[in-house]
């Protein structure tokens, strides 16, 4: 994938320099205690239910909203990279770079106004405005601060599954060229990105309200379209990104394919397991994952990335 050269970001926040994991209590026993004494029994039981609300539809911590400080503190100092890490910083600096220009272009054309998210990079653990999540969880997009959130370390993991080999990444870099595996890294970018225009188009509320009435095994349904959506969103970017910097070269979409194949559902049970549960599914099928990127990337059309309202998965 040819990528050095081009704009980065502005948008990106950096706190991998950050000591402690972010994952701190906020609010403690003691002075929850003290708070609920204040309200009295009616005052109380209506935060809880507000709080609860809050949790469900916008799957915030209710207790980051009564104002606590973190249990560790965070001290912020220059994250002392590799040169493998700056080179992934950029890579992904550029990545978010070109889903902005481009979903600006599509919003442009349908006579909307595009927000830029912020991309988050952290390691270990963090505080986002969805609640404390750590990197076991993968990149993440939070509505609720319009951020994506990633720990690169992911990156290597996911190099590791695909097989790709430091020799691997270093034989293939030219003065245009990044690593081996490096256009599977955009897609998750792009897949994360997506879930934000979805944010923005106001899907995301929907599919929350509309899992808010639904059994598990139907909410798990909802989750996987959206997913499937966000997979066919990242496509469109692809294929109008190509039209503009010509950035695609031979295997990169393979590249992506594969990395759809193992972050699947049914794969990753698999592995897990040994067997799969389909209405466990929160994201989709490897086959369905492939298939709906394939649609974004082919067409370039928000229209048939339309998964809520089609039978064929």
């Amino acid at each position: 994938m040819r990528w050095k050269g081009r704009r980065e970001s502005n948008q990106v926040e950096d706190l991998r320099g950050n000591s402690g994991s972010g994952l701190g209590g906020g609010v403690g026993p003691l002075a929850l205690m003290g708070i609920f004494s204040r309200l009295g029994i009616k005052g109380t039981i209506v935060v809880v239910i507000l709080g609860l609300i809050v949790w469900k539809v916008f799957g915030i911590n209710p207790l980051a909203m009564l104002g606590g400080q973190p249990a560790t503190q965070q001290v912020s100092q220059p994250y002392q990279e590799s040169a493998e890490d700056a080179q992934t910083r950029q890579m992904v600096s550029v990545i978010l770079a070109d889903t902005e220009d481009t979903w600006q272009q599509i919003f442009a054309s349908a006579g909307k106004q595009y927000q830029k998210p912020t991309l988050v990079l952290f390691r270990n653990g963090v505080q986002s405005g969805c609640g404390a999540a750590q990197s076991a969880m993968g990149p993440f997009y939070c509505p609720a601060d319009q951020k994506v959130y990633i720990d690169l370390s992911f990156f290597q993991q996911m190099r590791q599954q695909m097989g790709i080999s430091g020799d691997q990444q270093n034989s293939t870099e030219t003065a245009n060229t990044n690593q081996a595996g490096d256009f599977a890294e955009a897609y998750v970018i792009a897949h994360e990105v997506g879930h934000h225009v979805q944010n923005l188009l106001g899907i995301s509320s929907q599919v929350q309200q509309a899992r808010q009435q639904a059994s598990e095994t139907q909410g798990n349904a909802l989750s996987v379209r959206q997913e499937l959506q966000a997979d066919c969103y990242a496509g469109v970017w692809a294929h109008h990104n190509q039209q503009r910097t010509q950035f695609l070269q031979a295997g990169d979409v393979e590249e992506a394919m594969d990395a759809a194949h193992k972050i699947g559902d049914d794969y990753l049970q698999k592995q897990a397991r040994g067997y799969v549960v389909p209405d466990s599914f929160t994201h989709g099928t490897s086959q369905q994952r492939a298939r709906w990127f394939n649609t974004g990337l082919n067409t370039g059309d928000l229209n048939q990335c339309d998964t809520f309202n089609t039978q064929q998965l």
